[in-house]
């Protein structure tokens, strides 16, 4: 009896001490991702990067996204083919159609806006996402590498803004604890210009339509 019970407490201080290694690398490793992340979070370089990203794959959805509000087919695959088929279902739909091209538009300018980027890149996942999984599973040649990298783009987006996005998954009435977390503000010349090229690539691509 005693050595049971000796190899019973042996076998509880073992998953102590397993417990207690486990905790503490769990807390050092998020003491670690947290001091590289903000490391991350406020490298210049990195931030001029990310507001180049934004202007990039939001400028993505402005020809798409118009073709659609100005209730065009976005394609000319015949409807002998699966793709054809099943976009030519998405225009007869009509305000559904004008509606989808709406919403990549808004998600366009408020990622290229800088200043309500969060919300955009939210908004871009939720289309970038079901784009992805469209091409995916209609075995599109080629463009599922393209949807792949805006998508990897977008999620890079929503991680960069993570110490936002956070807090819509805490409950309510949680209570949080101000630490010295100092981000680098958006200079205004960046929203400025976000602004211009979304209007400039906006008319542009309005008027080319009327020559064609």
């Amino acid at each position: 009896m005693n050595s049971q019970n000796t190899l019973r407490i042996k076998d509880l201080l073992t998953l102590i001490t397993i417990y207690s290694v486990t905790k503490c690398s769990l807390r050092h490793l998020i003491a670690y991702m947290k001091a590289l992340y903000y490391r991350l979070r406020t490298h210049k370089k990195l931030n001029i990067f990310i507001y180049l990203t934004r202007y990039l794959i939001g400028f993505a959805f402005i020809p798409s996204g118009l073709t659609k509000l100005k209730g065009f087919r976005f394609t000319k695959a015949g409807t002998d083919t699966p793709i054809g088929y099943f976009f030519e279902a998405l225009y007869q739909t009509g305000p559904y159609w004008q509606f989808l091209g709406a919403i990549q538009l808004l998600a366009a300018f408020l990622l290229m806006s800088q200043r309500f980027a969060t919300l955009g890149a939210i908004l871009f996942f939720s289309i970038m996402g079901n784009i992805w999984v469209i091409t995916m599973s209609m075995n599109f040649s080629g463009t599922y590498i393209i949807t792949s990298l805006m998508l990897l783009a977008n999620l890079i987006l929503i991680a960069w803004d993570w110490y936002k996005i956070k807090f819509m998954l805490y409950p309510d009435n949680f209570q949080y604890q101000y630490k010295n977390f100092i981000i680098p503000a958006i200079k205004p010349i960046w929203i400025t210009i976000g602004i211009i090229i979304f209007f400039l690539s906006l008319g542009s691509m309005i008027m080319l339509s009327h020559f064609k």
